[in-house]
């Protein structure tokens, strides 16, 4: 997947000061990864047997274990989110405008497309409780732009995951601050938990994430008490993966084992995910899941390295753009 976004000064300012009182409310510090993350953050493939080229179809757990967190950086690779639309307004139908440029400054306009997108956006607050997956939609001069309604005022972060056309271009994870204006109320982390509940569908995780080295992730879906076997595809897989880190938003995107029409990989109940922390921390996992023609996202907190479990909050707020 691929996704983006930049920054002006007066947004700057504007997501310190909600960034800030974030971490009153919270209580988090930011987790300092062991992990150098200058490196672009890699996409887990699909299959069980994989090279090590980057999206390259399937790997070995060691290789799943290389691949470091991405989006804590606006500028990578040669190329830089430009965020067009650095604040909005909480609970106001908003069009988040952005460009993706190169070394030269140019727009990019040449993209590979990646599970049937040339670009995704996540976009999450700074407390992990509101969360949505969108693909924009791009100009002809480069410029992608896609309505927002953020419910809730404070700090949020944008993630443009997305790989360049042409050879040699690897995966690319760029992140920038996002303001929404209002009446801000921090919430806590939601609470740790193996089931999540969404839509009418319960999903169970089984398996956790360990810094430093590869472990599988096992995500069942069922509806009303019974498996869900008809799962869809969507983007090209059964179900997709992001993984934030509480504290600082490191991105983590990892796809499933298997994929749609190989032959082995069953339309559901179970989605399996092989990932790997970049460091030990809380972090949030977001599994979108499509089944009767509707995207579902479903929301765990999950710690490793003995990291402590927040308080109940709120339920998270998803939302996805087609």
């Amino acid at each position: 997947m691929d996704t983006g976004l930049r920054i002006t000064a007066f947004a700057a300012a504007l997501a310190a000061t909600f960034g800030a009182a974030y971490g009153v409310g919270k209580g988090v510090e930011p987790v300092v990864s062991d992990t150098p993350e200058s490196a672009p953050a890699r996409h887990d493939s699909h299959g069980g047997e994989t090279s090590p080229e980057p999206d390259g179809g399937g790997g070995h757990a060691e290789e799943h274990a290389s691949a470091p967190a991405g989006g804590l950086q606006i500028s990578e690779g040669g190329y830089t989110l430009d965020l067009r639309t650095p604040s909005v307004t909480a609970g106001r139908r908003a069009d988040l405008r952005f460009v993706i440029r190169d070394e030269d400054g140019r727009a990019v306009t040449a993209y590979q497309r990646e599970h049937d997108k040339e670009l995704h956006l996540i976009l999450a607050s700074r407390d992990l409780v509101t969360y949505r997956h969108l693909h924009p939609t791009r100009a002809a001069d480069g410029t992608w732009s896609i309505p927002v309604d953020l419910p809730r005022a404070g700090g949020y972060r944008v993630f443009a995951d997305f790989t360049p056309a042409g050879k040699n271009t690897e995966n690319l994870t760029l992140g920038a601050d996002l303001a929404a204006s209002g009446t801000f109320k921090p919430e806590k982390l939601p609470a740790a938990s193996d089931t999540a509940e969404v839509n009418g569908y319960e999903v169970e995780l089984d398996g956790g994430l360990r810094p430093g080295a590869a472990s599988e992730l096992k995500l069942k879906v069922s509806r009303d008490g019974r498996p869900v076997t008809d799962l869809q595809p969507y983007l090209g897989a059964y179900g997709h993966l992001v993984a934030l880190r509480s504290g600082d938003l490191a991105y983590l995107h990892v796809h499933p084992n298997g994929e749609p029409g190989d032959g082995k990989t069953e339309p559901g109940p179970d989605i399996s995910f092989t990932a790997t922390a970049p460091s030990t921390g809380t972090y949030r996992l977001f599994l979108d899941f499509k089944h009767q023609g509707s995207v579902h996202t479903a929301a765990f907190t999950v710690g490793t390295g003995g990291a402590a479990a927040a308080e109940e909050s709120e339920p998270p707020s998803v939302d996805h753009a087609h």
